[in-house]
């Protein structure tokens, strides 16, 4: 079977690339688990854009003030000038975002911006509700329940992927392959993450010679309730804290002043930078304070954290919560340009979170993430139908490997501890290097290939990060003590 496109990944990313190419093309979407089981849909915060033409240097300027020095100017003016229009597009689909009674957009703030220009919808359910609009505007068939387990590549160029479907390996041939498969959130003993995002990009780009940078970029997102027996947290949205809530010790202190002048409001690296530090300098918890938020308005601007939130037993918004940083969200991928082309491989691109288009930086910003995957999906369709090149068809046999053995789960464990304990939000020098030692010695034990793809990209992560070196962004290095 041979297809013009195979997309791989049925996020926000995925289907609005999918979106873009018309009925008349060939198109196969690739879904490893249930449509809802990606990070899309667990999307909390809205979607940034600029407002008007006047607000693109300040959304400009935010995202590279949030990067550190890190980001691709041209990436960045790209995202931004191209986010009115993405959004326009969705409302023109049919997409509601949230308005007031007469119609008009609601637009916030959220940390690191400068003006509010955040939209939402269903208040604290956006990338849910903008999931399940571009699901039901998918014009192209889908293969659920089915992980791709190797890319098709031949001399510098893609023909398509095998794909476990059903325990059985199989190819399914494309002149064009969009990777949209996501971040690494499973590599994670604490994470926001849908459970099946487990890096299986990222390691068989690493087993094919694909290069991956920023991989030691991953950012922690500070307000997380993490007192549960799932490795998947519950995310309290930035939007908390840009509408007003506060973060406090067990007394009731503001201590997050101490560290950045803008409080709750500061970058997202800073917040959990600050609240780590804090919790380990005094021995003393963190809390959630979302009092000053009236009853009615948060049931309505919130209703998904409300109702996680009172069936854990929370009388909310009047009791503060128990929060922690947990991973959320990976910078650093697949190296791409601004078409979501991989410069090495002739027909595969990479969009979304699993891609690295430099737009981020060191930090990300805010809600950029849902808008970085409409504006390089959008921009690798439309490369794909310019392209309008066919391959000649070249036969690949079916590898055989062994996928998975029963010791791997016990191994999958061990390596989210690792990385939590040791590439977290402050590393050291001594801890990046146990990391890495373990996981070599992990690599050369016998393992199912799935396990590997993981082991691959946490190696990835942990020799970026000794590379860097010196703290920036999200990546804090700290000297050990002697």
């Amino acid at each position: 079977m041979k297809y013009d496109v195979i997309i791989v990944g049925a996020g926000v990313a995925g289907l609005y690339a999918a979106l873009h190419l018309p009925r008349d093309k060939k198109v196969l979407i690739i879904n490893k688990r249930e449509t809802f089981k990606c990070n899309s849909f667990y999307a909390q915060g809205g979607i940034a854009l600029a407002v008007d033409s006047d607000d693109i240097p300040l959304h400009v300027k935010d995202t590279l003030d949030a990067g550190a020095g890190l980001c691709d100017v041209e990436a960045v003016r790209t995202l931004s000038e191209n986010s009115r229009e993405a959004i326009d597009n969705l409302i023109k689909l049919g997409f509601e975002f949230d308005s007031d009674e007469n119609g008009n957009l609601l637009y916030t703030k959220e940390a690191a911006h400068s003006k509010n220009r955040i939209l939402h919808a269903g208040g604290d359910a956006t990338g849910r509700h903008m999931h399940h609009f571009l699901l039901s505007q998918n014009p192209h068939p889908m293969l659920g329940d089915a992980r791709v387990v190797d890319l098709l590549i031949k001399d510098g160029e893609c023909y398509g992927v095998t794909v476990l479907d059903h325990r059985e390996s199989r190819n399914i041939y494309a002149d064009s392959v969009i990777l949209a498969s996501g971040g690494v959130g499973s590599l994670y003993e604490y994470h926001t993450n849908a459970p099946c995002i487990s890096a299986d990009m990222q390691g068989l780009c690493v087993m094919k010679g694909i290069e991956l940078e920023h991989m030691e970029m991953m950012q922690f997102h500070p307000t997380v309730f993490v007192k549960s027996e799932y490795a998947q947290k519950l995310l309290l949205t930035e939007a908390l804290r840009g509408e007003g809530a506060t973060v406090e010790d067990e007394y009731g202190r503001r201590f997050l002043f101490d560290y950045d002048e803008r409080g709750e409001l500061a970058s997202r690296d800073i917040v959990s930078k600050s609240i780590y530090d804090y919790s380990k300098e005094t021995g003393l918890k963190t809390y959630l304070n979302i009092s000053n938020f009236e009853y009615h308005y948060f049931t309505l601007r919130f209703p998904n954290i409300f109702k996680n939130l009172q069936d854990l037993g929370f009388d909310v918004p009047t009791q503060r919560v128990p929060i922690s940083p947990a991973f959320h969200y990976a910078i650093g991928g697949i190296k791409s340009d601004l078409y979501g082309r991989v410069p090495s491989v002739k027909g595969l691109y990479a969009v979304g979170e699993v891609a690295s288009t430099k737009v981020h930086g060191a930090n990300r910003l805010a809600s950029n993430s849902l808008l970085e995957g409409l504006v390089f999906a959008k921009r690798a369709s439309l490369s794909i139908l310019n392209s309008s090149s066919k391959k000649s068809f070249v036969e690949f046999a079916v590898s055989d490997e062994v996928m998975s053995l029963p010791e791997d789960k016990e191994k999958k464990n061990l390596l989210r501890k690792i990385m939590w304990e040791n590439v977290s939000i402050v590393r050291t020098k001594e801890g990046l290097n146990h990391a890495l030692e373990q996981i070599n010695a992990l690599l050369k034990e016998n393992i199912g290939k799935l396990l590997k793809f993981r082991l691959l990209t946490a190696r990835e992560m942990v020799t970026h990060a000794l590379s860097r070196g010196k703290s920036i962004g999200v990546h804090t290095m700290i000297e050990e003590k002697e």
